[in-house]
């Protein structure tokens, strides 16, 4: 283990050497900025439907998500009990026993391999993986992302945030049923799983072996671009950026010294596998999304007397937006496009992480994993859209809709910053020097997200190259190196290609889902039918 460590250290530290010549960070941007635009342009390629453009992957998504909204008949309200009372297991009874001709190895009783998040038993509960995904898609997006999407949109941006998180819902429930009924297991008994299963595996039952073997490549190729965008270089820039605001850090080569130093904390995890990761963020997706929830809810009924006006705000701005924000539908997809990037429904990222449940029932963990969007995009960034509206309406910081790129411009000074940083101003503006806890909470937001996108990625990798210990090396290499670049790079090249990354796996994602979701209708009565059985009993 130690040696594995030093091996990694080793092949960043070399980065410190070049880290002293002044304006490094700058070049680091530069050289990333004409690939991370071109890429954006590419994912976000607008289709005219006559009065108005929207990109062609925001069709997909929320006219995908609306679909199945419709066709399972709401989940996200009918079936919101039934996912509460699987994630605390009130039915493992039902679930938690050995399924006829199941693709999975039980010794002893025992699911051998699976996400070891579980401890010595080898069995993953629903809670587990739940938490296990949700340190996957909590993270910046919530903090930074909901305030870049404030600033470009106004307020009424927070409306369709919470619009796109309900519909997400149901496109999170069909690829994670998915993901656990077309799970792999190799001759040792490890599980594996994921779209690059169900699209090739689901298509191939339905007699579509070439359409599905290309999907499930080009989706392993771009959650490995997604891991090491998104779920890693994203991350380290606005850790690095808040490190460096606390501590009053300056200087060309701060950013990758920065990085070097998460990079070596973040390989110290991931090098001990799957087992160390979800321990890691077990502890800490608890403690991190108690601490900012409570901080918001603490500054929500602070400023109650402005709750009104920030409704109020919400719902005009939704669907009358002030002048200068580029009209309706710029309003609309600025906040599809921050809560997609958010909570990452149809994307299908999260059903990596729920395949490896022990269950008889996918559909169990289908319903569990409902649960994320609402708990990301419903509950966590519609407080941080509150809390930063408040702050505005206090002190009339910033005029909305007058952002540069990922940087909005403050009144007083003309200073443009970035989300991160207007973020923490908002907070620390009701709770002095609560800007110092907040960056210990954006740090750990981080960390959790960049470790657990790791093993995304690292399973879209094998899914690639094999499984073999080489690979998996080369991958964890590439993985750290991406973390010091998006320490360096500005936020403006990291947030292009971190956006573009994640949203492009809609594409082969969604078409699967669309050819594959009556089997999670089979599924989901499957489960239903049995809880009944029980109940009856």
């Amino acid at each position: 283990m130690k040696s594995k460590i030093l091996f990694l250290i080793s092949l960043i530290a070399p980065l410190a050497i070049f880290a002293q010549e002044k304006g490094l960070d700058e070049r680091v941007n530069d050289a990333f900025m004409p690939f991370a635009e071109w890429w954006e342009g590419l994912v976000l390629t607008k289709v005219n439907l006559g009065f108005v453009e929207i990109p062609l992957v925001l069709i997909l998504l929320i006219g995908g998500a609306t679909f199945f909204t419709i066709y399972f008949k709401f989940p996200s309200i009918t079936k919101m009990g039934l996912a509460i009372q699987t994630v605390r297991g009130k039915y493992d009874e039902v679930d938690h026993h050995e399924a006829e001709n199941a693709a999975v190895n039980i010794v002893d009783g025992d699911v051998k391999g699976t996400i070891e998040d579980e401890g010595k038993e080898g069995e993953v509960s629903h809670f587990q993986a739940l938490a296990t995904a949700v340190s996957g898609t909590v993270g910046l997006g919530n903090i930074a992302g909901v305030a870049v999407a404030i600033a470009m949109g106004g307020p009424g941006a927070t409306f369709w945030m919470i619009v796109v998180g309900i519909l997400g819902m149901s496109s999170k429930f069909v690829e994670c049923t998915l993901g656990v009924k077309y799970r792999d297991v190799d001759e040792n008994g490890v599980v594996y799983g994921g779209p690059m299963y169900y699209l090739s595996r689901g298509l191939k039952e339905k007699g579509f072996t070439g359409i599905g073997k290309v999907l499930s490549i080009v989706f392993a190729i771009l959650v490995v671009g997604a891991s090491f965008g998104g779920g890693n270089a994203f991350q380290s820039n606005q850790a690095a950026v808040q490190i460096s605001t606390m501590l009053n850090l300056t200087g060309g080569s701060t950013g990758v010294l920065i990085g070097i130093v998460l990079a070596v904390l973040v390989g110290i995890v991931i090098i001990g596998g799957i087992k160390k990761i979800a321990s890691v963020t077990e502890k800490i997706v608890p403690f991190m999304a108690g601490i900012y929830v409570l901080a918001s809810l603490v500054i929500i009924f602070a400023n109650i007397e402005y709750i009104g006006t920030a409704v109020s705000l919400i719902i005009e701005g939704a669907f009358t937006p002030m002048a200068g924000l580029g009209g309706l539908v710029g309003v609309i997809i600025v906040g599809f496009q921050r809560a997609a990037f958010s909570n990452e429904a149809g994307a299908g990222s999260a059903a990596i992480a729920h395949s490896a449940v022990k269950t008889k029932y996918p559909a169990s963990e289908g319903v569990v994993a409902l649960l994320e969007p609402f708990i990301d995009t419903v509950v966590i960034c519609t407080m941080t859209a509150l809390v930063i509206i408040f702050f505005n309406i206090d002190a009339g910081a910033f005029d909305y809709g007058n952002a540069v790129g990922s940087t909005v411009q403050l009144n007083a000074s003309g200073e443009y910053i970035g989300g991160v940083d207007l973020t923490s101003m908002a907070y620390d503006s009701v709770i002095p020097g609560f800007r110092y806890v907040l960056t210990i909470a954006i740090v750990l937001f981080a960390f959790s997200t960049m470790i657990s996108w790791s093993y995304y990625g690292l399973q879209g990798w094998k899914f690639l190259f094999g499984r073999g210990k080489a690979a998996d090396t080369a991958y964890k290499v590439l993985f750290l190196l991406f973390v010091v670049i998006g320490a360096a790079a500005t936020l403006d090249a990291v947030i292009k290609f971190s956006d573009a990354m994640i949203l492009a796996l809609v594409f082969p994602n969604m078409i699967g889902l669309l050819f594959l979701f009556p089997r999670v209708r089979e599924e989901l009565s499957n489960y239903t039918n049995a809880i009944k059985a029980v109940v009856k009993k």
